[in-house]
């Protein structure tokens, strides 16, 4: 997993739209990328939906948000039309950006291991370092999470 100081891969992906995401397009802004197990799930939507409702209080505070997950495009845009999100999400089927940033690894549910998506929050500095890395993320209070310890 990336740590705080590590230098941020550039390539995050392509978002719902087909347009392609990269690190540099939010230079001089702190940007957060999270990585979710998947869309329209009862903690996910959760987590997205605590970010939509903070982002005046994100953008005021100089962050930019983009999320993460295996999902399709099409499910992303789904996802995002019916909780009305108001930041770009990032289909990573073939999980390149999800593995560079180390939020795949070995989960456990009901006693069976597995591997998948670690929920996990990156902020990213204006220049694309690591500023914080959140993996105890609390998907009701996420933006409150981020804002938090600044």
């Amino acid at each position: 997993m990336l740590n705080v100081g590590d230098k941020a891969p550039e390539f995050l992906g392509i978002d719902e739209c087909g347009n392609e995401v990269k690190v540099s397009d939010y230079k001089g802004r702190r940007l957060v990328v999270y990585f979710y197990p998947k869309d329209s799930t009862p903690g996910c939507t959760a987590e997205a939906c605590s970010l939509r409702d903070g982002m005046d209080t994100l953008v005021a505070a100089g962050y930019a948000v983009v999320g993460i997950s295996a999902d399709s495009q099409a499910s992303h845009l789904r996802f995002k039309e019916k909780q009305q999100l108001n930041f770009p999400l990032i289909a990573d089927v073939d999980k390149h950006t999800i593995q560079a940033f180390g939020a795949w690894g070995e989960k456990k549910m009901c006693g069976r291991a597995y591997m998948g998506i670690l929920r996990t929050t990156f902020v990213i500095d204006g220049n694309g370092i690591v500023e914080r890395v959140i993996t105890k993320v609390n998907t009701k209070e996420a933006a409150n999470q981020i804002l938090e310890n600044r």
